[in-house]
This record gives structure tokens, C-alpha cells and sequence, in this order.
């Protein structure tokens, strides 16, 4: 059986822990691969290779930083689809949805060669008599990034290609379900010119976890995660002094007016809520339906998913593939159950399906719950899977009332033709993205990912302008230098004239 160790100063190292985990295939349900386990020391090793990386790294050019930035572009959209295969076998998801993940992961690559840009600071001059203020942002040294199993390569690539253009360098701990596309793309930069040390990755669980947020040598952390573990990640890694990032689960509600065109809205339900087999934070999991909106588009989501087709990733007639693992497929069936113990109308029950030939895989059909109440489990919580609600309202106000009532504010929808009542709309929600006959509004690379209340613990939204904020620290200069016609000496205060 194949064993993925880490990658530490620029190379393969084997784990020395004894401790491993399991990598399945979750379409076939079965163990192909182990991922070996950081021990304290082994993180410790990775964060010793950044640190000193970072001695030439950090005060490296602008030029240099862009042109392995530039070359690992080229080697990333030369091996997208090798990425992608890594994706599909150890996260199950279809390879189109794999392709489009490394593409998303490509445009914080292309910020990042642009970060001359982005990096310029400003000057004021004349102040006073001679004097000159300027602003500057510089790198804070070793940052690492936690990552999580839905997103293989593009959420690493949210983190990691910004920090180093920054003049940071970087340890990287990716999922323990999900490490082969971040090893890939360490091999990679390699290839790029990325100096040795610059960028490491250490595999491993919790213990992995803590060590990176004691550890006094690490001066920044990022996260994508649940929002119960991105809760711990900030309160432990702000206890120790860091700067975090953390960016937790959502409860996505789509808003559906009595006014939108009802065919693109559920197109827009399927796509948002079935793709990647749920397992999205910007999944919409509610369609809110105002007034009489509720029954025509319940019947055209229907008419879609009872036509969807699901299967191996790797087979290119499928459109859905399995869940990550056994657990959380029984996990997600449980939800759909209980909401219809609790009331709910099952309008589709995706929970007892398989596939042929496939049967040990993790496998689940897509559900849909009609009359679901904000009481209810189904509702409540995040179920990172397959299973759209429904909730009716009478009104808009009412619409408003319940989303703003959530304690996640990750991303949201509105669906109308109106441009009155989707300003409004944008204006009122409390959600960090929000989407106008948009059901999945992920900013582009040069705007900033993040959403509002329990979806992010920190100041800071990931990539984009807040991301270059993130991973730098502002530093003002005030500089005089003296004129060959000054004489003598003054000991007073600089006056403002």
C-alpha cells in the first residue's frame, strides 16, 4: 500500500512518528492508501526548514518572488489534469468539478504574480520642512495554513501562493482524508525555482494541529473549516499570540421571489445544492419561496434531480459522486430521516441509494425536504451534504427576518427580476457574499472570500486585498535627510511649516 509522508525542505521525508491514517477511494470504499502522521518534532522540523527559508526568502526581490510564481503557473496548468485525478480518487468528487476547483485555485496564483502591485506602499512628502512619511507592508516570516478535506488543492492555493509572494514562507497541513493534491503541489513549486523551505507540508490529525498553533515560531495562521474547529483554531491560536484567520461553516439560504424566472432558480438549487455532493460551505442548503413560489418550484427542482445522474468521478457520465467517508454518508442520511420525523414532507429520499458495481461505496442519492421549520435539525445545523430544504414565508420581511436570525453568515442568494428589491436585498442580508440570481457568489481571486457572524472568527477575509493584509504588517517611515544649506544645530521640535 502506497505511503505519503511530507514534504520538508524541499523534499520527501518520510513520517518517523509510527502513527498513520487511512486515504480510501470513496467511490469503491476502499483503503488505497495511508498518509503518515506529524509528531510534534516532525512539525517542529518543517517550521525549522521555513524559518530558515525565510532568511533569504524574506528579503528576496519582487522579481525573483514573480518569476517562480509565474513558472509554477505554467507547471499548474500544465498538470491540471493530474491534479485533478488526485482529487477525483481521494475526495470522490466528478473530474469536471475537480478541474474547476484547480482553475479557482489558479486565479490566487495569478493575484499572487501581480503582487509588485499589491505590495506598493505610499508616500507623503513635505510633511513638515525636509520630511518625508511613507507607508510600507512587509512580510511577518513563518505563516502555515490548515486546510480541509472538500477542497484538496484550491483552498491550499487560497493561502499559501499569496503568503509567499508576501516574502513569507509556509507550512502547509492539509486534510489527513485528502493529501495527494497538496503534495503535488509541493513537488511542483519545487519545480518552479521555489527555494528550499519555502514551502512545506506536514500530513497529520490533531495533534499535527496543536502543534502548529503553539508553536512560538509561527507567526500566522489560516483556516477552512467547520465552525466549531474554527472557533478552536482562533480562541488557541490567538492564545498564543498569532494572527488568525478562520473561516467556518454556513447555512446558505437562497431567496426565491415570487417574480424570478423559476427555471433558472432551479437550475440554480441543483446546481448550488447537489454539486459536489453538498460538500461545499458555499452549498445552498435552504431555498427560501416567498408567497405562492413554493409548489411550481419544488416540482421543477424535482423534475431535475430525479434525472441527475450519480456515480464514480472518473466516469464522465456522472454529474455527482459519493461522500467523503462511510461515517459522514450515514451522517448526512441521518438528517433526512429525522426531518421527517420532526415533520418535514420527504419530497426525494436519496438515502438508500447505490451504484451498481460500486456498492461499498459511499454512496448517497439527493433529498429534498419541503415544509422544513427553523426548529428543526435539518435546518439547524450544517449538513455538508446532499439535502435541500425548503421553508415557506408569506413575505419578504419575513424572508429577511429568518436568514438574518442564523448565527453562520457565509453566503447567500436572492432570485428575482427586480432590481429594487435585490438592492435592498444586498443591503439588509447580514452575509459576508452575496449573489443576485447568483446561487454560489465565490469572489474572484481579486476580491476577498469571507463571510460575517460564526462563518469567520478574525478581521481578515481570505485572499484578495485582505488576504496581502493578512500576511504582511504595515510599518510607517519618517525620514529627514539634512540639506547642504542647514547649519548649526536645532534642538527644537519640527514645526509644520
Amino acid at each position: 500500500m502506497k505511503t505519503l509522508s511530507h514534504w520538508i525542505g524541499g523534499k520527501p521525508v518520510e513520517g518517523v512518528s509510527g502513527n498513520f491514517g487511512p486515504v480510501y477511494n470513496p467511490a469503491t470504499g476502499v483503503q488505497e492508501k495511508q498518509v503518515a502522521f506529524a509528531s510534534v518534532d516532525e512539525v517542529d522540523a518543517a517550521v525549522r526548514a521555513a524559518k530558515e527559508a525565510f532568511r533569504t526568502w524574506g528579503t528576496s526581490s519582487l522579481a525573483k518572488r514573480t518569476s517562480v510564481l509565474f513558472k509554477y503557473r505554467e507547471l499548474l496548468d500544465a498538470h491540471r489534469e493530474e491534479i485533478a485525478q488526485l482529487i477525483t480518487a481521494e475526495h470522490g468528487k466528478v473530474h469536471s468539478d475537480a478541474l474547476g476547483e484547480v482553475a479557482r485555485g489558479l486565479e490566487i496564483v495569478e493575484l499572487a504574480c501581480g503582487i509588485p502591485e499589491k505590495l506598493k506602499g505610499e508616500l507623503s512628502t513635505q510633511v513638515s520642512t525636509r520630511v518625508d512619511v511613507s507607508s510600507i507592508r512587509q512580510s511577518l516570516g513563518v505563516v502555515a495554513g490548515i486546510t480541509p478535506f472538500n477542497f484538496p488543492a484550491m483552498v491550499p492555493m487560497w493561502m499559501f501562493p499569496l503568503a509567499i509572494a508576501c516574502g513569507n514562507t509556509f507550512v502547509l497541513k492539509p486534510s489527513e482524508k485528502v493529501p495527494g493534491a497538496a503534495f503535488k503541489l509541493a513537488e511542483l513549486a519545487a519545480e518552479a525555482g521555489l527555494p528550499d523551505g519555502v514551502l512545506n507540508v506536514v500530513n497529520g490529525d490533531k495533534v499535527a494541529v496543536d502543534a502548529i498553533l503553539e508553536h512560538p515560531d509561527i507567526a500566522a495562521v489560516s483556516f477552512v473549516g467547520s465552525t466549531p474547529i474554527a472557533r478552536y483554531i482562533h480562541t488557541t491560536g490567538t492564545a498564543n499570540g498569532k494572527r488568525v484567520q478562520a473561516l467556518g461553516g454556513a447555512k446558505n439560504h437562497m431567496l426565491v421571489l415570487p417574480d424570478a424566472d423559476l427555471e433558472l432558480a432551479a437550475d440554480s438549487a441543483i446546481n448550488a445544492a447537489y454539486g459536489s455532493a453538498g460538500e461545499r460551505c458555499m452549498a445552498i442548503s435552504v431555498v427560501v419561496a416567498v408567497g405562492e413560489t413554493a409548489d411550481p418550484l419544488i416540482g421543477k427542482i424535482k423534475e431535475r434531480a430525479d434525472q441527475l445522474r450519480i456515480g464514480p468521478g472518473d466516469d464522465p457520465a456522472s454529474e455527482m459522486g459519493p461522500l467523503i467517508t462511510k461515517v459522514h454518508r450515514d451522517k448526512v442520511a441521518s438528517y433526512v430521516s429525522g426531518a421527517a420525523a420532526q415533520g418535514a414532507d420527504v419530497v426525494i429520499d436519496g438515502t438508500g441509494f447505490t451504484v451498481e458495481g460500486y456498492e461499498d461505496g459511499h454512496w448517497i442519492g439527493v433529498s429534498l425536504l419541503d415544509n422544513v421549520t427553523p426548529e428543526m435539525d435539518a435546518y439547524r445545523d450544517e449538513i455538508f451534504g446532499p439535502v435541500l430544504s425548503v421553508v415557506r414565508v408569506g413575505t419578504y420581511d419575513e424572508a429577511i427576518a429568518l436568514m438574518n436570525n442564523s448565527p453562520w453568515g457565509n453566503g447567500t442568494a436572492i432570485f428575482t427580476r427586480d432590481g429594487g428589491a435585490a438592492r435592498r436585498f444586498q443591503m439588509e442580508v447580514e452575509a459576508g457574499m452575496v449573489g443576485v440570481n447568483v446561487p454560489i457568489p465565490v469572489p474572484v481571486g481579486y476580491h476577498s472570500f469571507g463571510g460575517w457572524k460564526d462563518s469567520l472568527f478574525g478581521d481578515h477575509h481570505i485572499y484578495g486585498n485582505d488576504g496581502v493584509h493578512f500576511y504582511t504588517r504595515g510599518k510607517v517611515v519618517t525620514t529627514r535627510w539634512p540639506d547642504p544649506s542647514d547649519g548649526g544645530i536645532n534642538l527644537g521640535f519640527p514645526s509644520n511649516h
